[in-house]
């Protein structure tokens, strides 16, 4: 599906950031999306569709599944709504590491008629998803575990209904699990509410897929954010057309060499009008010191002297909570971030990564099970070799380290390609 990745790339010594980055599309969004326009009842105009490798991952399982999909140009796609049940009722599909797409396909293909297996890279096997598959089966799914109870790769039969009312999900691993329910329960056609048992982690990234399926005609009613009621004339209908917002993750690293290195650089694509949790990157930067600009769809930040260190629970951020994790090497105290548990179980355990890559730039760092706690050296450690264990974010955050004026080396920096193909040549146009 993709090309043939760079081994590594060296970077800097760099002492400067300013200018534009014009976003590629929210992956959040844009699979979310073209999910729910397949499921809709006639045909939806996607545009700026992010392309990526999680975004392939998705239109190569709908268009197997007998989804019809048209490309207009560009990033611009038509997608031809199937109202609800997919053409294709026996397949096999490959998902690679896309949580995004692995986890929303489990549940609607569990709502179908038909026999599918699901799976992905060997990092895929590692993530949890037997609370969603528990939840699915008190709804009468028929899911079957082929190696490890508790993990893909997943085996699902025809729907055997059962006429529950109620159905319990866990809220405190993933929210992935909750988003793939309450975008596929409208198929069942009848009044559900979903039960999220312990703390609801990420919750604006449930806010993303509530959004969504408004545009989609479905109307959630939800009582805190531990009920969630799916109504009995919900009904998927075309989204008409809807232009995918900019990924305000990846927004994250360029605001941040902004506040590390002068700026002011400019993201364009998200701002005070976006759907995105992690806009709120933003207050976080002007906590630690930075200078922060915001129109309706632009973030610019800038450096305003010295960064501070903070002690912040970052449970509703957790992607650019890792880019925190990064500005702590330039702040002045100890930076501790909490309440990340769900780094344990992301492309890889993000927080034992980030651990061990900051330890080879010279940082002093403490972990557990849900924070990590940074001190900065004195001096960065210049030709660090940082390893990026197939993950994309690991690979876009530590080319902040170059703004430090140190060279430092990327393993696998192809890995961006899941989410953000382009990125070094974007960070290249706003650094020197």
């Amino acid at each position: 599906m993709t090309a043939a990745r760079p081994d590594i790339l060296a970077l800097g010594p760099l002492r400067h950031a300013g200018g534009t980055v014009i976003l590629p599309g929210s992956k959040s969004i844009s699979n979310r999306t073209l999910l729910l326009a397949a499921l809709g009842d006639g045909n939806t105009v996607v545009g700026n569709l992010l392309k990526s490798d999680d975004t392939e991952v998705m239109l190569a399982a709908l268009g197997k599944l007998g989804v019809g999909i048209k490309a207009l140009g560009g990033q611009d796609f038509q997608v031809n709504g199937c109202d609800g049940r997919f053409p294709v009722r026996e397949a096999a599909l490959f998902l690679g590491n896309a949580g995004t797409a692995f986890r929303p396909l489990t549940a609607a293909l569990a709502f179908q008629q038909g026999h599918y297996t699901l799976s992905g890279v060997p990092r895929m096997h590692e993530r949890p998803i037997g609370d969603l598959v528990d939840g699915l089966a008190e709804l009468g799914a028929r899911i079957h575990y082929l190696h490890n109870v508790g993990y893909p790769p997943l085996d699902i039969r025809p729907l055997q209904p059962r006429a529950v009312a109620r159905v319990k999900v866990r809220g405190d691993v993933s929210s992935q699990f909750l988003s793939a329910l309450l975008m596929t329960l409208p198929l069942l056609k009848r009044e559900i509410t979903v039960e999220v048992i312990g703390e609801l982690i990420s919750k604006p990234y449930v806010e993303i897929t509530l959004n969504l399926l408004a545009c989609f005609g479905i109307a959630v009613e939800h009582r805190g954010w531990h009920e969630f009621v799916i109504p009995a004339n919900a009904s998927y209908r075309s989204g008409g057309e809807v232009a995918v917002e900019g990924d305000a993750s990846s927004a994250s690293y360029f605001l941040a060499a902004g506040a590390i290195a002068g700026g002011p650089v400019r993201v364009q694509g998200v701002g005070r009008g976006s759907i995105q949790g992690d806009v709120r990157f933003a207050e976080t930067l002007v906590q630690m010191g930075a200078k922060i600009s915001m129109g309706n769809d632009w973030i610019e930040a800038s450096a305003a002297g010295k960064l501070r260190a903070i002690d912040a629970d970052l449970n509703h951020i957790p992607d650019a909570a890792m880019t925190i994790a990064m500005l702590a090497l330039f702040a002045e105290g100890i930076t501790t971030i909490r309440n990340i548990a769900s780094w344990r179980v992301k492309e890889t355990d993000r927080i034992a990564a980030m651990a061990a890559e900051l330890r080879k730039v010279g940082a002093a760092v403490e972990e557990s099970a849900d924070f990590i706690r940074i001190t900065p050296p004195q001096k960065l450690i210049a030709n660090a070799e940082i390893d990026t264990y197939d993950d994309h974010r690991m690979a876009m955050c530590f080319s902040l380290v170059a703004l430090g004026g140190v060279p430092v080396t990327i393993n696998d920096p192809g890995c961006v390609a899941k989410t953000f193909p382009d990125y070094f040549a974007a960070f290249a146009s706003i650094t020197r």
